[in-house]
């Protein structure tokens, strides 16, 4: 008998004349896709000839391809730094507080929302706690910092009027990063559900009429039904999360800190800020960020596997 012939499981590449048809076809689509692109060429891709300063001594009247060549030296000087330990012991620590604390409550959010039954209280809800979102961190900021407020702020005063001294809690170490977490929730948790209210809404009804026959309540449909349906979206979100997690939120640090609180609030972003512009340091502050962005590459690769290996969809 002859063998059998195994076909190919590989999917069919378009040939070329193909594309070009779709493109031709899709042509007003792609003008809508190419301010974005070029948008990110200039300003991410663009940029990372840059990156080339970590390894030299950078002088700025010599240029990038003239500067001194030191190989990893930045590098060493930089894991050498005291300071660089405690920055990125804070930019661990602050990331994950955001991360927990950002990530679970959109879901839990959502879920309420989800069960919410009164359209019109519904929709005022959402727009409200959306509201935040389009508030610039520089507004929110100047909110924050005139409502905690030592002196005259309406948070002390509240406190005060119930017998308690007032609290800096922007100047006191013990508060600051509670301050940095609820506020940045506050602000994000609102625009976060509008993606698991999106997932939730394609869950199928008759899963939920399966469930209503065998005597669940509301709670264990969202434990058991919404939540396996929006599973793959959560996964996909916490790996997107991960590849963030040492940016710790610049704008706000910046916007907040002050040198009472450095040794809570200090992150990576703002020490290359302080490195790199305000000393001029340009190839230290160039090692720090690109050490930044190679974690963040390794936590999302490792992440993504994760996710693989169980069965689950991850980014690729």
């Amino acid at each position: 008998m002859e063998p059998t012939t195994k076909q190919s499981l590989s999917v069919p590449v378009k040939p070329k004349s193909s594309i070009w048809k779709d493109i031709v076809r899709d042509k007003y689509l792609y003008l809508l896709l190419l301010p974005g692109m070029i948008l990110l060429i200039i300003f991410k891709y663009i940029p990372m000839y840059g990156v080339i300063i970590a390894f030299k001594d950078y002088n700025i009247l010599l240029g990038i391809t003239k500067s001194a060549w030191v190989g990893f030296e930045q590098f060493e000087k930089l894991f050498r730094t005291p300071d660089f330990l405690q920055v990125l012991w804070n930019t661990l620590l602050i990331s994950l507080y955001k991360l927990v604390a950002g990530f679970t409550l959109p879901i839990i959010l959502s879920l309420l929302l989800n069960e919410v039954r009164k359209i019109g209280f519904k929709r005022v809800t959402q727009s409200i706690i959306y509201l935040p979102h389009f508030i610039s961190w520089v507004v929110f900021a100047g909110i924050i910092t005139t409502f905690l407020n030592p002196v005259d702020g309406l948070v002390n005063y509240i406190l005060q009027l119930f017998g308690h001294e007032a609290i800096d809690f922007l100047g006191n170490s013990h508060y600051f990063r509670s301050v940095l977490v609820s506020t940045e929730v506050y602000k994000t948790v609102g625009w976060g559900t509008i993606i698991y209210l999106a997932a939730i809404s394609g869950v199928n009804p008759e899963l939920y009429e399966a469930a209503i026959m065998d005597g669940a309540n509301k709670f264990r449909q969202m434990w058991h039904v919404t939540l396996p349906a929006i599973r793959p979206v959560i996964i996909i979100l916490v790996i997107l999360s991960l590849g963030s997690i040492l940016e710790a939120g610049f704008q706000q640090i910046y916007l907040l800190y002050s040198p009472l609180v450095y040794d809570v609030g200090d992150v990576i972003d703002t020490y290359v800020y302080r490195e790199g512009i305000l000393n001029a340091n340009y190839s230290f502050a160039t090692a720090a960020g690109l050490f930044k962005s190679m974690i963040a590459l390794i936590l999302i690769v490792t992440a993504n596997r994760i996710a693989k290996r169980f069965g689950q969809s991850g980014l690729w």
